[in-house]
């Protein structure tokens, strides 16, 4: 009985920052669609700075339960600028955590608004969020044959076009690492045997189309490449064998202490333009991020295992950056359920935001 209640004491505990996060949804698409529709007659980029105003609003909020409520330690290698930039995000990919890994660099460099996704398809059906995330820049893409390679060119000229900064994020392993998936891990590890590149353990073979296609179409426009390699300590079992990566449940539920985050910032100039030669590039990076994560979890030294090569900044991220958009967003949502009429439109939105949505998404694909 004791055991039954400390582990329904344990789930609870992201009880309250899901019910919040998925709770203020609604708030945030009405005053978004607000906005939609009064800046119908206005330029472009007054729409795209308030929207990405409001996506910082919302974001933020994640952020305090993500990082202020876990309390989890972050840990910065290499050279993140200080200031904000148009940039290419590319990453190895372990859980659904890595889209907040995303967000917890760029609110260091005052970008946190202008993060737009590279996504898996499927996602574009999510309640509510599938159909915002396309509107406020993000790009949902299939794999191998039927990847639409002009679709993504010509949302990104769009963009390029219409002035919107981009913190685009892309994980070009087009799947999470896991190390219990030993078939996915095999079948990367024999398909770059095959091509003659060098077999990666701790990532899987990159994948170059969605990285080729957003810097052949923004390169006159992006300031640099950031490429950044992600280790969440505590995923090492007792035999020393990596287990997987913490979902955001288990985030939520304080499972990490400790996240590292390597950054090389890699000026556009420095990147090959011609495919086969941005594939070879591309897996060359992926060869150093495997080497950082070798030393990470596989190091024979004790003192050089759970840290990544070089010095690090322990980097904790001020109240003063997420409780007020807590604060508001929090307060919004619950003066409308306050209401009976609020209530019925809370659950209209939840119900209509949906159905429209996914009509949308269907539309548009």
């Amino acid at each position: 009985m004791l055991l039954s209640l400390v582990l329904h004491m344990y789930s609870l505990r992201s009880v309250l920052p899901a019910a919040v996060m998925l709770g203020s949804a609604p708030t945030y698409l009405l005053a978004w669609g607000a906005w939609r529709l009064l800046s119908a007659c206005l330029p472009a980029r007054f729409y795209q700075a308030v929207d990405d105003r409001l996506y910082c609003v919302y974001q933020s909020m994640v952020l305090f339960f993500f990082e202020n409520y876990t309390g989890v330690q972050i840990f910065l290698y290499g050279d993140l600028p200080k200031h904000k930039e148009n940039i290419i995000y590319l990453a190895n990919h372990q859980c659904t955590v890595d889209w907040i890994v995303a967000d917890i660099l760029a609110i260091r460099q005052g970008a946190l608004g202008h993060v737009r996704y590279v996504l898996k398809d499927g996602l574009k059906w999510l309640p509510l969020y599938g159909c915002y995330f396309s509107q406020h820049g993000g790009i949902y893409v299939k794999r191998s044959s039927s990847f639409k390679e002009t679709e993504m060119r010509r949302k990104l000229l769009s963009y390029v076009s219409a002035g919107t900064p981009m913190y685009l994020v892309i994980f070009p392993e087009g799947t999470r690492y896991n190390p219990e998936l030993t078939k996915v891990i095999s079948d990367s590890q024999m398909f770059a045997a095959q091509e003659g590149l060098p077999v990666l353990k701790h990532v899987l073979t990159p994948r170059v189309k969605a990285t080729h296609i957003a810097f052949d179409s923004m390169k006159n426009y992006l300031d640099a490449i950031y490429d950044v390699t992600v280790a969440f300590e505590g995923t090492v079992d007792d035999k020393g064998q990596r287990k997987e990566a913490p979902s955001m449940f288990e985030f939520l539920c304080k499972d990490c202490p400790k996240i590292h985050i390597h950054v090389a910032r890699i000026d556009k100039k420095d990147v090959p333009e011609e495919r086969s030669l941005m594939r070879t590039w591309l897996h060359e990076r992926f060869e150093i991020k495997d080497r950082l994560l070798i030393e990470f979890y596989d190091s024979p030294d004790p003192d050089r295992r759970n840290r990544f090569p070089g010095e690090s900044v322990s980097s904790k991220l001020s109240l003063r950056k997420t409780l007020p958009s807590l604060l508001v967003m929090s307060g919004l949502t619950a003066g409308m359920l306050a209401t009976q009429a609020g209530r019925k439109l809370y659950v209209k939105t939840w119900l209509y935001g949906t159905l429209l949505g996914c009509l949308w998404v269907s539309i548009k694909a």
